[in-house]
């Protein structure tokens, strides 16, 4: 992982933009998941989408990955490789995609419902949503990483579930992964200390059961270790005047879900204009 980059209020703007693609082509994958629809076929709608807009897919190739999305059902929790197998009734899938315009990336995520999902994994999705709000509020003046890592550890780990050690967030600019690296577990006022300018991609991704993780042999897959459901919920946020404002949003899957929802609005400067 590179060093720490800090960006200027134009750069931040140019992040934005390549965020709300990201943004945006997962509030039009929200309308297509369904039972019977496959993780590549979405894939490639993915890939038209964001080239449609402007930009070029951030994960196509990117050490050598071999698609658009990263596509992760059930206890899959990261890197899964988009396939034929059509997603079913119950499942959930995680989406993480990013975007590259204008020299900067755009790297967010979200677990989806294919139809009803039964209640323990309703919950796990909502509690590891909120940790990744919990972890965002934590991103601001006089604060350090473990802070962050911490408030999302503590939410979780609250409701007995897992949070995976191997994978992290991180900074992100014009390579996806920049430095400071950004755990989702850690110890309150260790770390590095945020400064103004810092772009964070911060990623919960909680296992119900235990934190373990295991990977396939295609390199890239990474499962829980006992088949047990992972979510994963990721935010791009900028550290302006001492504060975390919010670069992506959720606010496209929403509308296309009918879900109402504000948990981003403190982190927001005005209201989103859809």
């Amino acid at each position: 992982m590179s060093a720490i980059v800090l960006k200027n209020r134009e750069e931040i703007e140019l992040m934005r933009e390549s965020a709300l693609i990201v943004s945006m082509t997962l509030g039009m994958l929200a309308g297509e998941i369904k039972p019977g629809i496959s993780s590549l076929e979405l894939d490639a709608k993915a890939e038209d989408f964001i080239r449609d807009h402007g930009a070029v897919p951030g994960f196509l190739g990117l050490y050598d990955f071999p698609n658009t999305l990263c596509m992760s059902p059930n206890s899959q929790v990261v890197h899964g490789i988009p396939n034929k197998n059509p997603l079913q009734e119950g499942d959930i899938i995680s989406i993480d995609c990013g975007s590259l315009k204008n020299g900067f990336y755009g790297d967010h995520a979200y677990t989806f419902a294919v139809g009803e999902i039964d209640p323990k994994t309703e919950k796990l999705l909502r509690i590891t949503k909120e940790s990744l709000y919990k972890g965002i509020a934590e991103f601001k003046n006089g604060n350090r990483i473990g802070d962050l890592a911490f408030a999302i550890q503590n939410h979780a780990e609250a409701e007995g579930y897992g949070v995976v050690r191997e994978l992290i967030g991180h900074g992100l600019g014009t390579e996806m992964h920049e430095g400071p690296e950004v755990p989702n577990y850690g110890k309150r006022g260790s770390g590095k200390k945020f400064l103004d300018g810092m772009v964070l991609a911060i990623e919960p991704m909680i296992n119900r059961g235990t934190h373990r993780i295991k990977q396939l042999n295609d390199g890239w897959t990474i499962l829980t270790a006992d088949g047990l459901p992972s979510a994963h919920f990721e935010h791009d946020v900028a550290l302006i005047d001492g504060k975390p404002e919010l670069l992506s949003t959720f606010q496209y899957i929403y509308e296309t879900l009918g879900i109402e929802g504000d948990e981003e609005t403190p982190f927001r400067k005005e209201a989103l204009i859809l």
